[in-house]
């Protein structure tokens, strides 16, 4: 004898198959998918709203039953049901995409299928519980799916990149050393055309909500409680849009960074005709066979305030490349150039005043220290 849950899935698939045979995707349709692989083990969660219902549990993929001669990707969920104290009103699926965790689709029951999607590409997706006074169930695990259909077409040219990037691996902190919050880097993705930039999403009590986007491959969150932990997962996304399979949840906790000094001014010099805004920058390093470590200590040596920075040098050898770094915004092209700009909480440089930044970079062989340094287009000394 069919179990209960058997016989409502197949009846959900007669749904699905009427709404093909009218319409040619099913009614409701909207953008996940499933793949039949581990499932992921639940990030900590923060604590759940109070009244709100229980994460929706036992969610798997259940394929669904599509007429053969589709060329459609479907995905089949199901779950067992949430409980509440005034009674679970329905569930909201979200599906990754490039702007982020969108609603896919709302149900009242536990079984859910979805179209419009491309044949045996991966989603990724999670569900939320609502109860009848609008509170909302912490989410489940991120599942990752594959569309699945009821045919599988033959090979022929897609038009445009439809190749994600791979998945970002190798979350790890300890790399932005005096940073005050959580901050964390991770290992680059790869991609057939080229990664464009990455966007981090961070763990609350109902859903992952987006942060921050990143080109480089290190993030950092200020305004955070000191020493609570928080979980965060990082999406590649390509230059077409395509987005990865989410890296494994990380779980880093929120530092107080380095005191923060109180600038000394130095004693204002003799009254000039014209105060001239100058810098000095010192520079040292530590190096080993294929990569080294710098830090910068740059220092406002004029007579008035400098609001925003952005500093500016020239790697001596094409062999270096700049990994990450802290307590700037930094960046390099495909040259030599590398850049570092202020970020909100050291853009302004009183006179006197120092600030201190530092990177970590590989090299080939050579790894001389940069001959000069420019901070917005004029010219500092070297210490």
């Amino acid at each position: 004898m069919r179990s209960p849950r058997c016989l409502a899935w197949l009846a959900a698939g007669a749904a699905v198959a009427a709404a093909i045979a009218l319409s040619g995707a099913p009614a409701g349709a909207a953008d996940a998918t499933p793949t039949p692989s581990p499932r992921p083990s639940a990030a900590p969660s923060p604590s759940a709203e109070p009244g709100a219902p229980t994460t929706p549990p036992n969610v798997q993929l259940c394929p669904p039953p599509v007429p053969a001669g589709t060329t459609q990707g479907y995905v089949g969920l199901c779950w067992s049901a949430s409980t509440d104290d005034v009674g679970v009103t329905g569930y909201e699926v979200y599906r990754l995409t490039a702007n982020g965790f969108v609603r896919a689709t709302t149900t009242t029951g536990t079984t859910v299928v979805m179209g419009g999607l491309a044949y045996g590409q991966v989603y990724t997706f999670y569900i939320v519980a609502k109860d009848a006074d609008g509170h909302t169930s912490p989410p489940t695990a991120l599942i990752n799916a594959r569309a699945v259909t009821g045919m599988v077409v033959s090979p022929s040219p897609v038009p445009g990149d439809t190749t994600p990037p791979s998945k970002p691996s190798g979350l790890r902190d300890g790399c932005v050393y005096d940073w005050p919050g959580t901050a964390f880097c991770w290992t680059a993705s790869t991609d057939d055309v080229g990664v464009a930039g990455y966007a981090v999403y961070r763990l609350t009590s109902t859903g992952w909500l987006a942060v921050g986007t990143r080109s480089s491959t290190y993030f950092m969150e200020g305004n955070l409680t000191t020493y609570n932990k928080y979980t965060y997962i990082v999406v590649a996304i390509d230059t077409s849009s395509n987005v990865s399979v989410p890296s494994d949840p990380f779980t880093t906790t929120a530092l107080p960074g380095l005191p923060t000094p109180t600038p000394s001014v130095s004693p204002s010099p003799s009254p000039s005709p014209s105060a001239t805004p100058g810098c000095k920058v010192a520079y040292s390093q530590s190096t080993w066979n294929t990569g080294l470590t710098a830090g910068l200590v740059i220092t406002n040596t004029g007579t008035t305030p400098i609001s925003g920075w952005t500093l500016r040098f020239t790697f001596p050898s094409a062999g270096e490349r700049l990994d990450q770094g802290w307590s700037a915004d930094w960046s390099q092209g495909t040259g030599t150039a590398v850049t570092a700009s202020n970020l909100a909480w050291n853009a302004t440089l009183a006179p006197g005043a120092s600030v201190s930044i530092g990177f970590n970079a590989s090299h080939t062989g050579v790894s001389d220290p940069p001959s000069a340094f420019s901070l917005n287009g004029a010219p500092c000394t070297k210490a």
